[in-house]
Parts: C-alpha cells; structure tokens; sequence
C-alpha cells in the first residue's frame, strides 16, 4: 500500500537549556536567514515550521528588524508556519492563566505577521495535562500533536481522540519516536532507502490511516536546504510518496481519510516510551517557588487591582502587564520551568523572575497610591486595605508598614476600633525623616519625632469584595494587643489547639469534632541520587525523621490577634551520597518551624527555614492524616483531579517491560492536596513548591516536597531512569546543591468540610491571594517612595467594583479587557461531579456576555436582573470566560 509521507521540516529550538539565551539567540540569527533564503529561493521547499512559538521572531527581529516585511509575506502564504504558542510551555508546574495568556499573546502576536497555526504542537512538554482539550478548544484549536505521555497499554495508534477532564476533546496526533525522527536523512542511494524502509515503516505500523508524519528537525536544528532533492530521490527508490508537507495539512489529510477515531482521557503522563521527568516539579525549588509565587501575585493581586484602579478612571497599562508576561513566558518554557539547565541558564531564568516581580509590585504600589492619595481624610496617616476576591472577607493581615512615637487606635471606615499586634519594629527615624521632599512648603506636613519600620497584624473587617476600604491611624489612644512571650507549648484559636511534643512535632485537635491528629509536621530527609530531570533514590539510602529527634527548642508568643510556636530543630544528616552510603551522618540541618493560628482562621499557617550545608539529598514534611485513600485530591488546571495513591499496575508493567521511567507517585498541584473520605478531609495549601506524593501504611500521609538538591545536569543509569543521561551528563551544576538559607510556606486545614473540591478550591484561592495594604503619610512622601504632588480627594472611604455571589465556582482572572473597554472574569467549577451556579453583582456594571478564552465574544448575552447578571451553571471542571461593560 502506498503511503502519502508528509515530510514536515521544522526545528526544536530552545531559546535555553545547557547554553543561555544569549548564545540560542547568536545561532537562531544564522538558522532563520537560512530558513528564509531557502524558502524564497526554493518554491519547491512549500513549509517551514518554527516549533509554534512567536518569541523566536521578536527574538530574530531585535537584531534583524529590516527582515520583518519578508516574514511577513512567508507567513502570510502559509509558508513559514508560526505559532499557536509565545513559548513553548510546559504544562503540568505552570498555571492554567499561565498557559492560557501564553496561547492568547502567542496567537494575537502570529496573526500580526499574517497567519497562525491552530494546532497545539507541544512537541517536547513532559506530559499533557488533563485540562489541555479544554484550553485548546477555548481558542478554537480543535487539534494537537506532542510527543511525550503516551504508551501502547493506552493506544497503539498515533491518531486519537482526546478527551479532557471537563469532556472536551480534540483530535491529537502523537509522534511515538520524538520530534527528531526524520532528522537526519542520509544521502546516499543505499543508506536512504534502508533508512526510509525502517523508519516508514515503524510509523506505518502505528498509524490508522495511509498518511504519516515524518518530523524533519531536532534540536537547534538549521534547514536542510537540499530536503526537496533528498524527496524527489526517495520517490524514485521508494514505492511511497514523499512530500514536503505542514502539521495541518497532515492532520487534514488523515480526517479526510478517517473520521472515528478511539479516545483517551485526562492526564497523559505513560512514560513507557518516553520520559515525561516526573518528579521535575521540584526541580531547583527556589526557582520553582518564585514562579509559582509571582504566578499568583500577578493573577489574583496585580491584575484586579488594575481593574479596581482602571474602574476609578486611572489607564490600565497593557503594555507593561504584557512585558511581565512575557518575561514569564520565557521561564515557563519546558526546560526553563523545569529547571533542568546549567547553572549560568538558570541564573538568567532568575534573573527574569526578578524583573518580573520587582516591575508587578511596583505597578501594584503605583496604582494602590493612586487610590490611596484620592481618598478623603484628615488623619495624617492612613492604611487603605485592598481585597481582591470577589467576596468580603474579614481576617487577621500581616503589613510591613511605618508608625512613629504616638500611640494610636486603628478605625475602620464605619469607625470600628480594629486590633493590631505590633510584632517586631526597627528604628529607621533618621534615615526616613532625611527623605522627605516637600513640594508644596506652604503646607503643614506632619513630622514626626520617631519612626520605626515595623510588622503589624491588623483585624481587618468586612474589607470589600474587589476594592478598597480606609483605615484611619488616631493618635494618644491606642488599641494594641500586645505580642508577649510566653510560658507552655500549646497555642490555640476557635478552631484548632497546637501542642508541640519534645520532638518538635505537633499535635493539632480539630476542636470542631475533638478529633486528634498526632506527631504532625514531621522532616524527612534522605538522599537523592538523581538529576535536573528526575528524583532517584540512592542504591544505598538512609532516611533521617525528626520523629526520632529527643528533644527541640520550642517557644510560644501570643496576642489577641495571633499565636505563634516557634520550634527549632537539628536533623544530623549524610554530607553527601558517599557517606551515605556508609550510613554516615554528621552533618548539621538545621530547621526552624513557625506554626501561626489567626483569630478566628481555620489554616494553620507555617513558615520554615532551613539551613542547608549537605549534599544531593531531599527535604520533606510529612503529615500523617490518618486517612486512608486509594486517591489523592489535588487542584490543576481550572479544576480538581483525583489520582491513584498506589501504581499497582503500572509497577507490574515497570517490572515485566522496559520503561524509560519508573511509574511514581510523585505529583504536581497548583496550591492543594487532601485526603478525603467520606466523613472528613485534610488539606496542606501552598504557595510554594507544588509536588506531592501521598506516602504511609495505608497511604495516609501527605509527603510535601520541600526542596532537592544534585550536582549533576544528567545522569546515567537512575533507580527510576535507567539507561543513558537526560541532559548532559558533563554539566556540573553546583548552584542546585541549593547550599544555605532557604525558606517554605504552606498551611494545613483540618475539617469535615475538606471532603468538598469547592471548599478546599475557596481556601486554597483565599490562601494564596493575600489582602493588600498601602500607607500613605505625607512624611514619607519623597525620595523613599518618589515625591508624588497632592490630589483632589475625591474617593470615597469604602468601594466595591463587584461581587460573585457562588455556591463553589473560583475566579480564575479578573482584569480589563485586551481590546476593549469592558471586564474580563474568568471562572471554573472545581467540582468533578456536580454544576455549579454563579451571578456577578454590581452596581456600576450591567451589560455581560460570554467569551472564549482569547477573549472574542461567543454571542451568549448574561441576563441582567437587579443589578446582577446571572451565568448558565458551570459543568464539572468547566472553565468560562465573560466580558461586562460599565452601564
């Protein structure tokens, strides 16, 4: 039987991995000029494909911007294909927002050069996530092509059906040999064709119908230019035909022959055939936690309070929030998140993190002050508290803020005294008083005598859903609630009572139900014979627990507002491998834990530092529920997942077959895991890192990953990666031996009410989006914070731009609109069985209608009934976007 070979020549390129940026960028100058001169001068050279990611053109155009008429027209005639994606993502660490925006600038940025592909290629991702069809489908991708996750105990074809957690699908094409198959076609007569009777033939065997894909490219691979001679050659030696041909040209040829196809479901993670590196998650965990942390910062903090700054008539600065996006979108590359690179990559991938986060924060602070200094007021210091959720909230917040000599009282905007805790303070009276700039000298500025800079815990009530509220500083009284040392090792709140054991570790009582959770907050730490790419255990491993500790430094401090343990402990460790190995351990860890109850907050929150000096090993905190699963529960991509706690089958198959992977549990989340049964749940919420594996007799214990460290790029012959190296195993990277300081968030929540995905999801969101706080005082006004002239005060104390009235669907994004004048908000159901019901509620706000996830319009206009418009009920998992407008 003849088969139509479409011949797709492309690159892979890395913008970084063992090389940087810098150097990719050098090379991507020559491969590109090559690419368009060949298909300028070659018309029978029909397609090129530039691995679907835009940033390689504003790469090239930054230095070759007289070429861009040129890409243009290639791209315009379909000949040069670009795009969907800005970068190639990865898909299972990074955020679906992430992914989401990455897909939304990466198309909007194709179609300026004139065309985009609609295909989601993803050709080197490790692993698909079960959330994919549903984010495809939002941009109007209705097909996909990857490579990894797929094995013959799932299909045994390369054409299928996909079908997501929410149930959509799209029709996917996997390239069972890599991207790289067809990259290196020999020239002679007789090494062509057994090189083409191999390797056709292996495609042949697994495609269902008599189109096949032959990927003409690797990695940083350069144009074959004398590809059109080497087919004209193969069809004279070849009984098949051979064409040089696009991805979508391909997968239209194959529905055009076929139209049923089988059908895979979720997560698409099989390392069988090849490698999907999972346990990357956590992988170079400092650079992990500021991804995840800018992530969130950007998406639940930056972005609303734009939206509540732009609804107050001040300019919403699109272009800058697209250059921190971008920014991110380079990290969020597959090597880049993964952090499986050399050191001097790594170290510029921090290096965007940095600007990422230091530009985010100051737009944050710009447009908070923008609003704070509108506000009416005659006090002459004021706090002006922002809630970005889209419902009130009233909590204990923790502000990093100035407050001088006076003794003052906290009122809110309906004059409530509201307590505060002073926690610690520093005096910085000389050198915050030497920056005041006074433009105006004829106004009377107060100057205090004092000041410190100093952590303040405020009760903060009823703050406004997306909005502001005012709270006043009144001098000469004062109501403090004093942050005191005290005797014991227990600390308590409504909900739960801590108490410390020798140890260190804790014993938390839900006092809802009096039901006891004991030896609570374990560390363990064993080796990590592995790489940037997978955790390996060593052949020869000794595991260190706190639970074995005698004795640890515990202490207590509590106010009205919070109590605090703080517990400090040594785990003696192995230096390195070797003396591990030998069962030798004389290496100090140090490790300090503080555990804060809030008043009236059902998280206990923890903060823990290490001080880490040994060698290629893993940090981990255990929390043995006592609840035994045969799945854990854990948020993705818009939604919930539920995953299996014991590979049975998959080891059988690991045992009896060759895998390139040992099958684990090791997971990713976004900012939860629980264990759940029917009566009750508990959850840890970060964050920081986002692995997890669920550990224990009886699978009870959630295991979170708090850092790994190695020294090597690549490794041969892992315990769970046998065979060759990922990477280059002659990389050294010190820098990941992760040596000193290190810091980890993450809380725990133990209740009945953790057997609910829209519970945790409300949680686990509230967790992660922290109330935001702004002081204005004219004493700082000047070099400190930039001078900034007076305005007309014409704000009032207290504002809400909307609320979102749920029985459980979780905002996603709130922003202004790319293109236009309305409001972007994006919701998901968390739940996996059950709908969820929503209406967005305003004042200010009256025409609504949905939207796809690029933001066009889909025509469903949202009835409008008293001031709120009501959303068609969200299926499980679904994801929805809707536009509102200003009346």
């Amino acid at each position: 039987m003849t088969v139509n070979v479409h011949v797709i020549p492309h690159t892979h390129w890395d913008r970084e991995w063992y090389f940087t940026t810098s150097r990719s960028r050098i090379y991507l100058m020559k491969s590109v000029m090559d690419i368009l001169d060949t298909l300028e001068t070659d018309e029978r050279f029909h397609y090129f494909m530039l691995d679907a990611q835009a940033s390689l053109l504003d790469d090239y155009l930054k230095w070759r911007p007289e070429d861009e008429n040129r890409i243009k027209k290639l791209v315009t005639a379909k000949r040069l294909i670009i795009g969907p994606w800005y970068t190639q993502t990865d898909q299972l660490v990074i955020s679906g927002e992430s992914i989401v925006r990455n897909l939304q600038y990466g198309i909007e940025r194709c179609q300026q050069f004139g065309h985009v592909m609609k295909v989601g290629y993803v050709p080197d991702s490790f692993g698909q996530s079960a959330q994919m069809p549903q984010i495809y489908r939002g941009f109007g991708i209705v097909d996909t092509a990857f490579w990894r996750g797929v094995s013959d105990h799932m299909t045994n074809h390369t054409e299928f059906n996909w079908r997501g957690a929410d149930g959509s699908e799209v029709f996917a094409v996997n390239l069972p040999f890599g991207y790289y198959y067809g990259g290196n076609i020999p020239e002679k007569d007789d090494d062509l064709q057994a090189f083409l009777s191999e390797k056709i033939g292996a495609l042949q065997a697994k495609a269902t119908t008599k189109n096949v894909y032959f990927p003409n490219g690797f990695d940083q691979a350069p144009i074959r230019k004398n590809l059109p001679d080497l087919l004209e050659k193969a069809n004279e030696l070849d009984e098949h035909h051979y064409e040089i041909s696009s991805l979508e040209d391909y997968i239209a040829a194959v529905k055009k022959e076929r139209t049923s196809f089988e059908t895979l479901h979720g997560e698409l993670i099989h390392a069988k055939h090849m490698r999907i590196h999972k346990s990357i998650f956590s992988t170079r965990a400092d650079l992990k936690i500021l991804n995840n942390q800018i992530e969130n910062y950007l998406v639940n903090v930056m972005e609303p309070i734009l939206t509540i700054s732009y609804s107050l008539g001040h300019d919403y600065p699109h272009d800058t929030v697209r250059d921190i996006w971008y920014l991110m979108f380079e990290n969020a590359a597959h090597d880049s998140i993964g952090g499986c690179n050399s050191d001097t990559t790594n170290q510029d991938v921090f290096f965007r993190y940095k600007q990422a986060k230091e530009i985010a924060e100051n737009l944050v602070d710009l447009h908070m002050r923008l609003i704070a200094i509108r506000l009416q007021t005659e006090q002459e210091i004021t706090f002006t508290v922002f809630n970005t959720l889209p419902s009130k909230r009233s909590e204990v917040i923790e502000v990093e803020t100035f407050i001088t000599e006076r003794p003052f009282t906290l009122k809110d905007a309906n004059g409530r005294t509201l307590q505060y805790t002073v926690k610690s303070k520093t005096d910085v009276t000389d050198y915050v008083l030497a920056q005041q700039i006074s433009l105006n000298p004829s106004k009377e500025v107060y100057m205090p005598k004092q000041v410190w800079k100093a952590v303040l815990l405020i009760e903060a009530l009823d703050l406004p859903s997306v909005g502001y509220t005012q709270v006043s500083m009144v001098f000469d009284e004062s109501s403090e609630s004093a942050w005191e040392q005290t005797e014991g090792r227990v600390i308590e709140n409504m909900y739960y009572r801590i108490a410390a054991n020798d140890n260190g570790s804790l014993d938390i009582t839900d006092k809802q139900t009096g039901r006891t959770f004991s030896e609570q907050m374990i560390f363990e730490d064993n080796g990590d014979d592995g790489d940037s790419y997978n955790y390996s255990p060593p052949r020869e491993d000794l595991y260190v627990s706190s639970k074995d500790l005698s004795s640890a430094d515990i202490s207590v401090a509590k106010s009205g507002l919070q109590q605090e343990l703080t517990i400090k402990l040594q785990l003696t460790v192995p230096y390195d491998l070797e003396e591990r190995s030998k069962q030798l351990a004389a290496t100090s860890l140090p490790i300090t834990a503080k555990i804060a109850l809030n008043k009236d907050d059902a998280v206990i929150r923890f903060h823990v530092d290490v001080d880490n000096h040994a060698l290629d090993h893993r940090l981990r905190v255990l929390f043995d529920t006592g609840i035994a699963s045969n799945v854990s529960l854990s948020d993705q991509q818009f939604g919930t997942i539920e995953r299996p706690t014991e590979l049975t089958q998959e080891l059988e198959w690991w045992n009896n077959e060759h895998w390139e992977e040992k099958p684990i549990t090791i997971e990713p989340m976004q900012s939860f895991v629980a264990l759940r049964d029917e009566a009750y749940g508990a959850a840890l919420l970060t964050d920081c890192v986002r692995e997890y594996q669920i550990t224990g007799e009886g699978y009870t214990t959630i295991a979170y990953t708090l850092f790994r460290c190695f020294g090597k790029m690549g490794k041969e012959n892992l315990l769970y990666r046998p065979g060759r190296a990922s990477g280059e195993k002659i990389v050294d990277t010190p820098d990941a031996q992760l040596q000193g300081a290190l810091s980890f968030s993450f809380g725990m929540h133990y209740s009945k009410d953790a057997v609910s995905e829209g519970h945790l999801a409300q949680l686990a969101k509230r967790y992660t989006t922290p109330v935001q706080c702004y002081e204005r005082a004219d004493f700082l006004n000047g070099r400190l914070i930039f001078s900034f002239r007076d305005e007309k005060e014409d704000l009032q104390s207290t504002y809400s731009l909307l609320d979102i009235e749920t029985d459980g669907a979780i905002l996603s994004a709130l922003k202004k609109e790319e293109h236009g004048t309305g409001i972007v908000i994006r919701l998901f159901n968390p739940y996996l069985t059950r709908q969820t019901a929503a209406s967005i509620n305003s004042s200010s706000l009256q025409h609504g209608e949905t939207a796809n996830l690029g933001e066009t319009p889909e025509g469903h206009i949202l009835k409008a009934q008293h001031g709120s418009l009501h959303i068609e009920p969200l299926t499980p998992c679904q994801v929805q976007t809707y536009i509102v407008k200003k009346k």
